[in-house]
Protein backbone atom coordinates (compact mmCIF):
# COMPACT_ATOMS: atom_id res chain seq x y z
CA UNK A 1 0.00 0.00 0.00
CA UNK A 2 1.27 3.43 -0.91
CA UNK A 3 1.39 6.16 1.70
CA UNK A 4 1.91 9.88 1.82
CA UNK A 5 5.67 9.53 2.32
CA UNK A 6 5.81 7.96 -1.15
CA UNK A 7 5.03 11.32 -2.81
CA UNK A 8 8.55 12.70 -2.40
CA UNK A 9 10.33 9.46 -3.25
CA UNK A 10 8.21 8.94 -6.36
CA UNK A 11 8.73 12.44 -7.75
CA UNK A 12 12.48 12.28 -6.99
CA UNK A 13 12.72 9.06 -9.03
CA UNK A 14 10.45 10.38 -11.79
CA UNK A 15 12.49 13.60 -12.17
CA UNK A 16 15.69 11.60 -12.63
CA UNK A 17 14.09 9.03 -15.00
CA UNK A 18 12.60 11.65 -17.32
CA UNK A 19 15.38 14.23 -16.81
CA UNK A 20 13.11 17.09 -15.73
CA UNK A 21 14.74 20.06 -13.99
CA UNK A 22 11.77 20.29 -11.61
CA UNK A 23 8.90 18.01 -10.66
CA UNK A 24 6.37 19.31 -8.15
CA UNK A 25 3.00 18.35 -6.72
CA UNK A 26 0.38 20.86 -5.64
CA UNK A 27 -2.39 19.53 -3.40
CA UNK A 28 -5.63 21.08 -2.25
CA UNK A 29 -5.99 22.38 1.26
CA UNK A 30 -9.26 23.47 2.78
CA UNK A 31 -9.57 27.21 3.38
CA UNK A 32 -12.42 29.22 4.91
CA UNK A 33 -14.94 29.27 2.07
CA UNK A 34 -13.02 27.52 -0.68
CA UNK A 35 -9.99 25.41 -1.46
CA UNK A 36 -6.45 26.61 -2.01
CA UNK A 37 -3.62 24.78 -3.72
CA UNK A 38 -0.17 24.54 -2.23
CA UNK A 39 3.00 23.10 -3.75
CA UNK A 40 3.60 20.40 -1.14
CA UNK A 41 6.32 18.31 -2.77
CA UNK A 42 9.15 19.37 -5.06
CA UNK A 43 12.20 17.70 -6.55
CA UNK A 44 14.95 19.69 -8.26
CA UNK A 45 13.73 23.00 -6.85
CA UNK A 46 16.24 25.85 -6.53
CA UNK A 47 14.13 27.84 -4.07
CA UNK A 48 12.32 26.91 -0.86
CA UNK A 49 9.81 29.69 -1.63
CA UNK A 50 7.88 27.28 -3.88
CA UNK A 51 6.32 25.65 -0.81
CA UNK A 52 4.98 29.02 0.42
CA UNK A 53 2.88 29.62 -2.71
CA UNK A 54 -0.89 29.48 -2.08
CA UNK A 55 -3.17 29.52 -5.13
CA UNK A 56 -6.93 29.73 -5.44
CA UNK A 57 -8.74 27.55 -7.95
CA UNK A 58 -8.23 29.08 -11.39
CA UNK A 59 -5.13 31.08 -10.36
CA UNK A 60 -1.59 30.22 -11.36
CA UNK A 61 -0.59 27.10 -13.23
CA UNK A 62 -1.83 24.68 -10.56
CA UNK A 63 -5.09 26.59 -10.15
CA UNK A 64 -5.78 26.57 -13.89
CA UNK A 65 -5.18 22.81 -14.23
CA UNK A 66 -7.12 22.09 -11.03
CA UNK A 67 -10.13 24.13 -12.14
CA UNK A 68 -10.33 22.78 -15.70
CA UNK A 69 -9.15 19.23 -14.99
CA UNK A 70 -7.18 19.43 -18.23
CA UNK A 71 -3.44 19.23 -18.90
CA UNK A 72 -1.41 22.30 -19.80
CA UNK A 73 1.76 22.26 -21.90
CA UNK A 74 3.95 25.32 -22.45
CA UNK A 75 6.98 24.88 -24.66
CA UNK A 76 8.12 28.52 -24.34
CA UNK A 77 7.23 30.68 -21.34
CA UNK A 78 7.41 33.81 -23.51
CA UNK A 79 4.42 32.58 -25.53
CA UNK A 80 2.48 31.86 -22.33
CA UNK A 81 3.15 34.88 -20.11
CA UNK A 82 4.91 38.18 -20.63
CA UNK A 83 7.30 39.52 -18.00
CA UNK A 84 4.72 41.94 -16.57
CA UNK A 85 2.25 39.03 -16.13
CA UNK A 86 4.65 36.62 -14.39
CA UNK A 87 3.47 37.68 -10.91
CA UNK A 88 0.39 35.54 -11.64
CA UNK A 89 2.65 32.49 -12.01
CA UNK A 90 5.10 32.61 -9.08
CA UNK A 91 6.48 29.10 -9.66
CA UNK A 92 7.79 30.25 -13.05
CA UNK A 93 9.68 33.09 -11.37
CA UNK A 94 10.91 31.27 -8.26
CA UNK A 95 12.08 28.23 -10.23
CA UNK A 96 13.05 30.06 -13.45
CA UNK A 97 10.95 27.64 -15.52
CA UNK A 98 11.01 28.25 -19.28
CA UNK A 99 9.01 25.23 -20.51
CA UNK A 100 6.72 22.92 -18.56
CA UNK A 101 3.73 20.64 -18.48
CA UNK A 102 1.12 20.25 -15.76
CA UNK A 103 -1.55 17.57 -15.41
CA UNK A 104 -4.35 16.98 -12.93
CA UNK A 105 -3.87 14.40 -10.20
CA UNK A 106 -7.09 12.47 -9.72
CA UNK A 107 -8.33 10.68 -6.62
CA UNK A 108 -11.70 8.93 -6.35
CA UNK A 109 -12.92 10.64 -9.51
CA UNK A 110 -12.04 14.21 -8.45
CA UNK A 111 -9.07 16.45 -9.09
CA UNK A 112 -7.05 16.37 -5.87
CA UNK A 113 -3.91 18.12 -7.07
CA UNK A 114 -1.56 18.92 -9.92
CA UNK A 115 1.65 17.29 -11.12
CA UNK A 116 4.11 19.64 -12.83
CA UNK A 117 7.26 18.79 -14.75
CA UNK A 118 9.42 21.62 -16.00
CA UNK A 119 12.67 22.80 -17.51
CA UNK A 120 14.78 25.92 -17.10
CA UNK A 121 15.30 26.11 -20.88
CA UNK A 122 12.78 26.83 -23.63
CA UNK A 123 11.59 24.07 -25.91
CA UNK A 124 12.50 21.07 -23.77
CA UNK A 125 8.90 20.21 -22.86
CA UNK A 126 7.65 17.97 -25.66
CA UNK A 127 4.47 16.07 -26.41
CA UNK A 128 6.36 12.87 -25.57
CA UNK A 129 7.32 14.21 -22.13
CA UNK A 130 3.72 15.32 -21.63
CA UNK A 131 2.55 11.76 -22.30
CA UNK A 132 4.98 10.48 -19.65
CA UNK A 133 3.74 13.11 -17.17
CA UNK A 134 0.13 12.11 -17.85
CA UNK A 135 0.95 8.42 -17.47
CA UNK A 136 2.67 9.08 -14.15
CA UNK A 137 -0.37 10.97 -12.85
CA UNK A 138 -2.73 8.22 -14.07
CA UNK A 139 -0.70 5.49 -12.36
CA UNK A 140 -1.22 7.13 -8.97
CA UNK A 141 1.25 8.91 -6.71
CA UNK A 142 1.45 8.31 -2.98
CA UNK A 143 -2.09 7.88 -1.70
CA UNK A 144 -3.67 9.37 -4.85
CA UNK A 145 -5.19 6.63 -7.00
CA UNK A 146 -5.02 8.44 -10.36
CA UNK A 147 -8.59 7.41 -11.17
CA UNK A 148 -10.70 9.83 -13.17
CA UNK A 149 -14.47 9.61 -12.80
CA UNK A 150 -15.79 7.51 -15.67
CA UNK A 151 -19.46 7.83 -16.52
CA UNK A 152 -21.05 5.17 -18.69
Amino acid sequence: MKNIADHQTQIDQFRVEIDFDLVAIALIEPAENQYVLKWKYASGNISTRIKKILLQSGKGIAGMVFKTGKPLIVKDRGDFAQNDDLFNFPILVFENLRSFGAVPLWHNGRVAGVLLGGYREEGLMTEEKMVLLTQKAASGIGNLDGKDLILH
